[in-house]
């Protein structure tokens, strides 16, 4: 019997809004999807995936279209211990 994995709704929600934020970034710097899908290696459909925020696509592809896109700094933030307030209160 296969387990089924059960994703969180705010997961959900976060993984369609950076698809919607990487596809509004595209757009803002005119760039063709084709340029996109050939500087980060994937295919069309994946780019399409990637935009939809589809949880089957690994965080390395969407790292690889963060990149492409001159985002990667912002990569490098997610999780970031300085901006973990909670983290920083257990410490205290």
């Amino acid at each position: 019997m296969k387990k089924t994995s059960i994703i969180p709704i705010p997961v959900k929600n976060a993984l369609t809004n950076i698809g919607l934020n990487l596809s509004v970034a595209q757009i803002k710097r005119s760039l063709q999807m084709s340029l996109i899908e050939e500087r980060a290696g994937i295919t069309h459909v994946t780019l399409t995936k990637v935009e939809k925020g589809d949880l089957t696509v690994s965080i390395g592809i969407y790292a690889k279209v963060i990149f492409v896109l001159g985002l990667i700094d912002d990569l490098y933030n997610i999780a970031d211990p300085y901006n973990d307030y909670l983290g920083r209160r257990f410490d205290e």
